[in-house]
């Protein structure tokens, strides 16, 4: 029997987590900034990885200087840096060692960091960029932290995907959208491999603890990113028009939160908001897309990211 969850689930209601070790990708803006905001002033060590090593300092500084003022002793010594790009798999490679080097175990990992939308764009491997940031880096680099997380009594991976898994499909025969591309029929088969992912490595790895979650509508730069990108005027002012319903960024990280730290959390468990259908509200647990709970889908998508990360 699953256990209930508070009703209001919000960051004061966080376990302790001094002496716990958390890695959150993508953690200078956004829900990955909130997420390790967060977990530093629970007691955590925090390495923040991100793109670029100046984004990441920027973002320490700031996490120091507001953490400073709360109870958490010494955020300067907790709050590190490390420099990955998930669109180049060498990076992923370098990041993994450098953390190995610094740390002998890894408690929490948080796969947060993605692109949503763009142009069809490339990674340095060749891959479609939202599927190879949004799953494969991801994917390649829970692999080479397994030994880190496996060293934890009781380590956590969480990846953090979107309501657009519903409409997600692997499409296997075209992953990488060479025959024909959408860029949102892109974004939401990325999504979806994020939840697919998070179950297979629960049935695989039982000795973790693997969970997805996603943020509702949260208000992030993906949005502003995404139009920049694309010059689309229609979704510009989509995203005016909607402005009501979107809830800020640090509500938006509850579910990934809740996820990585609360007791209440289940292996192979899927969070995100309560209200106005799964868009906005506190952490709960809610359904995944159908495709997740498929084995064999699983299987199949575990199989072909070894194939395409082989040697990362």
């Amino acid at each position: 029997m699953s256990t209930p969850i508070p009703q209001r689930w919000t960051t004061a209601s966080m376990p302790d987590q001094t002496g716990s070790i958390a890695l959150v990708t993508g953690a200078n803006s956004g829900l990955g900034l909130e997420s390790a905001r967060a977990l530093l002033a629970q007691g955590a060590t925090v390495v923040l990885a991100c793109r670029t090593l100046a984004k990441a300092e920027q973002a320490r500084g700031l996490l120091i200087a507001q953490t400073a003022a709360g109870s958490a002793p010494n955020p300067e010594a907790r709050c590190t840096v490390l420099e990955l790009d998930l669109a180049d798999l060498d990076s992923v490679r370098q990041a993994a060692n450098q953390l190995a080097e610094r740390h002998s175990r890894l408690d929490l990992l948080l796969n947060n960091a993605g692109v949503m939308a763009p142009p069809r764009t490339l990674t340095r491997q060749g891959f479609e960029l939202q599927f190879g940031v949004n799953h494969l880096g991801h994917f390649a680099l829970t692999q080479r932290l397994l030994p880190l997380l496996l060293a934890s009594p009781g380590p956590r991976v969480v990846q953090v995907t979107s309501g657009a898994q519903y409409f997600g499909q692997l499409d296997f025969e075209d992953l990488q959208g060479e025959r024909r591309y959408d860029r949102w029929k892109a974004y939401s088969q990325s999504k979806l491999a994020n939840v697919v992912f998070a179950q297979e490595l629960q049935r695989r790895h039982p000795q973790l603890r693997s969970a997805a979650a996603h943020p509702g509508l949260a208000r992030t730069n993906l949005q502003p990113t995404s139009v920049a990108a694309n010059g689309s005027q229609l979704e510009r002012l989509a995203y005016r028009l909607m402005g009501p319903l979107f809830q800020s960024a640090a509500q938006g990280a509850l579910p990934q939160l809740f996820a990585l730290t609360a007791p209440e959390a289940e292996p192979g468990g899927h969070y995100g908001p309560s209200e106005l259908g799964g868009m906005k509200g506190w952490p709960k647990a809610v359904p995944m897309a159908k495709a997740a709970l498929d084995p064999a889908q699983g299987a199949r998508l575990w199989q072909v990211s070894e194939e395409l990360t082989q040697g990362a």
